[in-house]
């Protein structure tokens, strides 16, 4: 059976979007075209691929399983052509990499702008979200590399450690919990309002769902959106937060109250992970060995700008 890598292009935009014409747009076709080609591979394939819906398509079985050997086609794609670089001129190459808000708003930023010195014809699509939306995301061929917390993954994935995080609670020097040495969430969510990050954020989805376990909720008296703006609005006597130790030195330890939670899920390891059994194209392979790199430099205590 022939296949068009046009069609099959157009079916990997048609799962991303679960939108025809956006995914039309993005294949450069018209709406007509592109609703034609999903019809023809849906009669190549003798079975429907999308329910059309009034917002949108939805996959059906068959059309979620052709998705993830598309995205395994065009990856295999970029791997021939990475092969082919060192014949030509550099390395180059897209990296999609996903990553939870702490290694997206700390170690990653400086650690990137590095790489892509080093490697001027690499690109990088970097993606804030959940540790564990980011690990089912790469164990689907949905992205090439993930920077995760946890140590429960999906069994397809290779994980490579990276370094031990851990979040704290901070207050104000002037309010917050008298107590001294650890605190337990528990004790802090009928007494105190607290400042957290927007609701998509992944670890306010993360202190919300460990409240939740608990049979309680988070008094969130405000939202902001970075972990520099949470820590001005608990210095300016707003609430508590919970936030990575990191984030709370950048900030600046003298202009806050940070205390260790004794919490068994507040030291968490953070991993890079890959799909297991699969060759990544050159560019990702560079990009995972730099991250590793940085990670040493900063253990040795070298600075990493």
């Amino acid at each position: 059976m022939h296949y068009d890598l046009t069609d099959l292009r157009l079916f990997l935009h048609v799962g991303e979007t679960r939108n025809l014409t956006r995914a039309a747009e993005r294949a450069f076709l018209s709406p007509p075209a592109a609703s034609m080609r999903i019809k023809q591979l849906e009669e190549n394939f003798h079975t429907p691929l999308l329910l059309r819906q009034a917002k949108g398509v939805q996959l059906t079985p068959a059309g979620e399983r052709m998705l993830e050997h598309i995205r395994l086609v065009f990856n295999q794609l970029e791997c021939m052509h990475s092969a082919m670089q060192p014949f030509a001129s550099g390395v180059k190459g897209r990296v999609r990499l996903l990553a939870n808000s702490t290694a997206a708003s700390t170690f990653l930023p400086g650690a990137l702008s590095a790489f892509l010195a080093e490697h001027p014809d690499i690109d990088i699509e970097l993606e804030e979200c959940s540790s564990r939306e980011a690990a089912v995301a790469v164990a689907k061929g949905a992205a090439d590399i993930a920077m995760v917390a946890g140590r429960v993954m999906p069994e397809e994935l290779d994980v490579l450690p990276l370094y031990r995080d851990e979040l704290v609670l901070i207050a104000s020097p002037l309010l917050g919990p008298r107590k001294d040495g650890p605190v337990r969430l528990a004790e802090l969510l009928d007494s105190s309002p607290f400042v957290g990050l927007n609701q998509h954020n992944s670890i306010h989805s993360f202190v919300d769902g460990i409240a939740r376990q608990l049979g309680k909720r988070i008094n969130l008296r405000i939202q902001v959106g970075s972990f520099d703006a949470v820590c001005r609005m608990v210095e300016a006597g707003a609430g508590v937060a919970v936030v990575p130790l990191i984030c709370a030195q950048q900030y600046g330890l003298k202009r806050l109250r940070v205390m260790s939670l004794d919490e068994s899920w507040a030291r968490r390891d953070i991993s890079l992970v890959r799909l297991r059994s699969h060759t990544l194209p050159r560019s990702s392979e560079l990009l995972i060995e730099h991250l590793r790199q940085q990670v040493r430099a900063l253990a040795g205590g070298e600075r990493v700008d």
